[in-house]
């Protein structure tokens, strides 16, 4: 079997989907469960094989991913949700099968947010945004690139200031600008919430949402919260052993309503896959 992870462009670049603003940013009120926009990647993953030595992580997986979908991924650790991930963005290579990323963007980009901020001490906010922009100068076209992915994540009066003083939530929307600088077609979340208190979280996840709503890129979480998966995904899917087990469609209107009674269900449903347990009506 041909082994290749393969990125592409397929025409034109359309209009990213609209959004309403406000003194708080962009909203999500009355929007659809999910809006496909030609500003993400599509993803076709077939026959998806990754082995470390005798190990085998991913066996077999086929997955379909529209351009412009939040798609969460979910499941036991060891099952391959981060190492899919790594091949998504090209930080690895499958042992065999295929990975497509297309868009109608000339250079289709990818980035990744891990779980730790992974920012340079010695650099400023706004140096370490720069770096999502590639080797160079903070030549002043650079500098207002910077300073609006800063904008978008809450943290444009923090530009000069050393990441030491900043909170672990702070590092965190650095991280994220510094990925969302280059406005990329496919942004991969590697468990980026994973360390932050219960509020920050909550804060975070709804600065995700926001993000992805206005700018239009694929988005794949990676995630052990079930609960922020409901809350985030158009669709979450479960790994076990290198395959999907489940695949479900979350159809809840944004923005959510946390705790309801549709998004516990689902809630179940996830957890029944993950731990094994016999399929149940809800």
């Amino acid at each position: 079997m041909t082994v290749f992870a393969r990125v592409s462009a397929v025409g034109p670049q359309e209009t990213r989907r609209p959004v309403e603003t406000g003194r708080a940013g962009p909203t999500l009120r009355g929007v659809p469960a999910s809006l496909g926009t030609s500003a993400g990647a599509a993803i076709t993953i077939c026959g998806l094989e990754k082995r470390f030595g005798d190990k085998v992580v991913l066996d077999k997986l086929d997955l379909t991913v529209p351009a412009g979908q939040f798609l969460a991924v979910v499941g036991r650790s060891g099952c391959g949700k981060s190492t899919l991930l790594r091949l998504l963005v090209g930080l690895d290579t499958p042992t065999a099968g295929t990975i497509d990323v297309s868009s109608s963007s000339v250079a289709t980009q990818s980035r990744i947010v891990f779980q730790e901020p992974r920012l340079l001490p010695w650099e400023t906010v706004e140096q370490n945004v720069s770096v999502g922009l590639g080797e160079g100068r903070l030549t002043p076209e650079r500098r207002e690139k910077v300073a609006l992915a800063l904008a978008e994540v809450g943290l444009k009066d923090r530009a000069t200031e050393w990441p030491s003083v900043l909170s672990g939530g702070q590092k965190q929307r650095v991280a994220l600008a510094r990925a969302l600088v280059s406005h990329p077609q496919l942004l991969a979340l590697d468990e980026p919430l994973g360390a932050l208190d219960a509020l920050t979280r909550i804060t975070m996840q709804g600065l995700i949402e926001r993000v992805w709503f206005a700018q239009g890129m694929t988005t794949v979480l990676v995630t052990h919260d079930v609960s922020e998966a409901v809350a985030l995904a158009d669709r979450v899917i479960v790994l076990d052993a290198g395959r999907v087990t489940l695949d479900i469609d979350v159809k809840a209107p944004r923005p959510r309503e946390r705790g309801s009674a549709d998004l516990a269900a689902l809630e179940g449903r996830l957890l029944d896959a993950i731990f094994g347990v016999a399929d149940v009506v809800y």
